[in-house]
């Protein structure tokens, strides 16, 4: 597992993807099963319809994702803000550190993965463009900037990712400005 105190001052997006190839080609199909138990206990209160396409998304994002990382044949050019990374990896670990479950440990090791990829890989969202949240609102994307309907109202919660995602709050959504 990538560890926050071994990154190296200098590092490529190759050299990342590289290692979150390492850690995705030790994810199973077991692993993203138990995550979508943990998925299922976390959405018990939602409404039935939203509960089922909430947990089939997630798992199917899950599994396609990992799939996707460790086929990834893309080139990417620059280098990774280090510090940033290492206080990413550092509040992931947290998460990983307080779950209370194996289902809650795989979600949130393949949750891991994932985000580091997508925020320092591929300089995208946590949440892919078109996730719904409530109110039908999506995360978009106009030209190369990407916009999310609740970075400005989650960007302060403790166990949000929204600090570290390259979205911008989404200048349509009451409330929110960029």
């Amino acid at each position: 597992m990538i560890r926050a105190d071994e990154i190296p001052e200098k590092l490529t997006k190759m050299e990342l993807l590289e290692m979150v190839k390492k850690e995705a080609s030790s994810v199973h199909i077991k692993d993203v099963m138990d995550a979508s138990v943990y998925l299922r206990e976390d959405a018990k209160y939602m409404p039935p319809r939203e509960q089922k396409e909430f947990i089939e998304r997630f798992t199917r994002a899950f599994f396609n994702r990992i799939r996707d990382i460790k086929n990834d044949k893309n080139i990417y050019p620059g280098d990774v803000d280090t510090e940033k990374l290492a206080e990413f990896i550092g509040f992931l670990d947290e998460q990983l550190r307080r779950a209370r479950s194996r289902p809650e440990r795989c979600f949130q090791r393949i949750a891991r993965i994932i985000t580091i990829y997508v925020t320092f890989v591929r300089e995208e969202p946590v949440h892919p463009v078109g996730t719904r949240f409530p109110g039908g609102l999506r995360v978009r994307r106009v030209g190369d900037v990407f916009y999310c309907p609740v970075k400005d109202r989650q960007i302060s919660t403790p166990t949000a990712l929204c600090r570290f995602c390259v979205s911008r709050q989404d200048p349509d959504v009451s409330g929110g400005h960029s």
